[in-house]
């Protein structure tokens, strides 16, 4: 299993970013897909969810500010960030479970400058 993150970068308070993550050695289409994020000297929290039926959970910080959304022919997540805070700043990480067994991307570092 591989998954890949990219989209991250440095914006302004108030700014938008979308990133994405690219999957392989999974059946995608079937996986729930998840986004993390790690500030420093935090412990990895969780952000995002989306079901193999696209249903999505939230984070309460994060609510009306992204979306997760996935494309299943592109085996793709992806992650729309809006309104960005200061306090987004983060690495963040896409995430999947497989017959029990937790993977992660290598992540992606989002700077929200104030």
């Amino acid at each position: 299993v591989q998954l890949q993150a990219s989209g991250g970068g440095l914006v302004q308070t108030g700014g938008s970013l979308r990133l994405s993550c690219k999957a392989s050695g999974i059946v995608f289409s079937i996986n729930t897909m998840s986004w993390y994020r790690q500030a420093p000297g935090n412990q990895r929290e969780l952000v995002a969810t989306i079901s193999s039926g696209s249903t999505t959970n939230y984070t309460d910080s994060v609510k009306d500010r992204f979306t997760i959304s996935r494309d299943n022919v592109r085996r793709t997540l992806y992650l729309q960030m809006n309104s960005l805070k200061p306090e987004d700043t983060a690495v963040y990480y896409c995430n999947t479970r497989l017959r029990g067994s937790s993977y992660w991307g290598r992540g992606t570092l989002v700077t929200v400058s104030s």
